[in-house]
């Protein structure tokens, strides 16, 4: 009976583990998911970047395209700065012009507060760069 719990909850942690957050447009359509190890996914399950530990984003074919930085700075692949987001949810540009808000409940809106998305689960610059910087397509 120990042995057979013993595996029953190693597949529910083998399970978790793999649970993706699923992103969604204003409709609530899947549009993508992001893994816990940082893999991000279409709405097919079509491997299309990578958003590692150190902040590096990668393409489906894991080529540097960006970089997060723990300011919240978001570089393109050449390290040129192509926006910002601040700890109370708000997305700038690289010349610090508001573009969107992402509020803690996931809800993903543009500079006139309208929704365009939602990300629940997913990290606030994680959800940023892949809505508003299309540094993953």
């Amino acid at each position: 009976m120990k042995r057979i719990l013993t595996v029953l909850l190693m597949a529910l942690l083998t399970l978790c583990s793999v649970q993706a957050q699923r992103m969604q447009d204003n409709s609530y359509r899947t549009i993508g998911y992001v893994k816990q190890d940082g893999t991000v996914q279409d709405g097919s399950y079509r491997t299309i970047g990578h958003i590692k530990q150190d902040g590096t984003i990668q393409d489906g074919s894991y080529r540097t395209v960006g970089h997060i930085k723990q300011d919240g700075t978001i570089q393109d692949g050449s390290y040129r700065t192509v926006g910002h987001v601040k700890s109370d949810g708000t997305v700038q540009d690289g010349s610090y012009r508001t573009i969107g808000h992402i509020k803690r409940d996931g809800t993903v809106q543009d500079a006139s507060y309208r929704t365009v998305g939602h990300a629940e689960g997913v990290s606030t610059t994680h959800a940023a760069v892949l809505f508003f910087f299309g540094l993953l397509k």
